[in-house]
């Protein structure tokens, strides 16, 4: 369709081209890795590789730039179908809420070698490092209190791990729950009855008997 109707229509479509355009220019971390000396890795998600030695001295950089730690990973790439730097890796999510520039920070390491902790650079590193340390056993040198969050302290062992066992054996979490897998696949189900008591009823649509009060149980049933 051609005519005066059909410029208004067109004028739109440019200006949220040229909106998207310059919102991912304003995105683009390019320039930030040549500033901080890093080579960026190919992926969906702008990643950049850093030596152990440089991690620290790196987020002092992008906190001063305004930076704040998001999250961070680990990863066993021990099976991995195609050879990787190292069989270990730790992974910082790292972003500007001003600009909403995102930013992967990757550190290779070998079977057990530390990695520093930023705990002095960002607080938000003392979870999220107790938590790599607990599931996949790499040690951040400068934790204040680096200890198990997840798991028992008698485990043995690391759940991210791939030569961790895989079985049908019940977990005890540090606040005395036990989580029994075929009553937790059962709660989920709801197609095995007695395994999980009230959630599995729920969940089927059976009616409840009126005196017993499931625990924890909010208003209305299950969300």
């Amino acid at each position: 369709m051609t005519g005066p109707e059909s410029k208004p229509e067109a004028s739109l479509k440019d200006l949220a081209a040229r909106s998207t355009r310059r919102f991912a220019e304003s995105r683009d971390v390019t320039p930030l890795l040549g500033e901080l000396g890093l080579q960026a890795e190919g992926g969906l998600e702008p990643t950049a590789t850093v030596e152990a030695g440089r991690l620290l001295d790196t987020a002092r950089q992008l906190r001063a730039r305004g930076f704040m730690l998001l999250d961070i990973v680990g990863v066993d790439y021990t099976r991995y179908p195609t050879p990787r730097p190292a069989p270990l890796a730790v992974l910082y999510s790292v972003a500007h809420p001003g600009d909403h520039r995102r930013l992967f920070l990757r550190v290779w390491l070998a079977e057990g070698q530390d990695v520093d902790s930023l705990f002095s650079v960002w607080k938000a590193a003392n979870y999220l490092e107790r938590e790599v340390y607990d599931l996949l056993g790499v040690e951040f040198t400068g934790h204040p209190d680096l200890r198990k969050v997840l798991t028992p302290d008698d485990l043995e062992g690391h759940p991210l791990r791939k030569d961790f066992p895989l079985g049908e054996t019940p977990t005890l979490f540090r606040d005395g729950r036990f989580l029994d897998p075929a009553a937790f696949r059962a709660g989920l189900s709801g197609q095995q009855r007695g395994l999980t008591g009230y959630r599995g009823e729920l969940r089927r649509g059976e009616r409840r008997r009126e005196d017993i009060v499931p625990p924890l149980m909010p208003e209305g049933g299950p969300k």
